[in-house]
């Protein structure tokens, strides 16, 4: 049996119609009968499960929400993205082309998770990753509880945020404005971009603190057993 159906109420974004959802029996915290958020087609939300897209958010493209996994407030997840488990996507969070946000991960505020990013929140033994605010995590990410990223701002000649994530490769990875690279080539292009100014000494005091969450104590000393001098 369905669980919900899609109205003839629609809004149409970039010549796709993303249609309102309406709940057909009661599960979870909803009600037969609620009106749910947009989805383009049945399939960028389960049937089964507790799974629901709230509010005024939307799912579309190939995107897919499952399990007890819950999508609203004003986000969008797209593309080929999943949201499942006991995930929340909410606020003006974006997760979308092949991302991934499972276990019990939260994705809000202005977040950005895309690209091939995989955000898991095993409580038991990770703890649950919430990626929020300003920041974004994409690429080759593997966030696997708070402890695996950092964002910092406003800093830098930009006034903006940098996010500090460990990769698959379970080194770092850093996004600064167009910049994304490891996080040896973000303190070479910082070097290369503002020679050893206080824009310099604040990115680098992030990175070092980015290294010290991230990587742990024992690595990050012995990264720094060579520095002849603070920045």
């Amino acid at each position: 049996m369905k669980k919900y159906e899609l109205t003839a109420e629609f809004i149409e974004q970039w010549g796709k119609k993303l249609f309102r959802i309406k709940a057909l029996i009661s599960f979870g915290s909803v009600e037969a009968g609620e009106l749910g958020g947009y989805v383009e087609k049945e399939d960028n939300l389960a049937q089964d499960g507790d799974a629901w897209v709230y509010g005024n958010a939307w799912v579309y493209g190939n995107a897919r929400v499952c399990d007890d996994a819950w999508v609203y407030g004003n986000a969008w997840v797209y593309g080929n993205a999943r949201v499942c488990d006991d995930a929340r996507v909410c606020g003006d969070a974006w997760v979308y082309g092949n991302a991934r946000v499972c276990d019990d991960a939260r994705v809000y505020g202005n977040a950005r998770v895309c690209g091939n990013a995989r955000v898991y929140g095993d409580a038991e033994v990770y703890g649950n990753a919430e990626v929020c605010d300003d920041a974004w995590v994409y690429g080759n990410a593997w966030v696997y509880g708070n402890a695996d990223y950092l964002l910092i701002g406003r800093i830098g000649s930009r006034f903006s945020f940098t996010t500090f994530f460990k990769n698959k490769d379970k080194g770092i990875t850093v996004s600064c404005g167009c910049f994304l690279g490891t996080i040896a080539e973000f303190r070479a292009k910082v070097t290369d971009t503002h020679g050893n100014n206080k824009h310099a000494k604040m990115y680098n005091l992030a990175a070092d603190m980015a290294e010290l969450q991230i990587l742990g104590e024992e690595h990050f000393d012995k990264l720094n057993t060579n520095k002849s001098e603070p920045f």
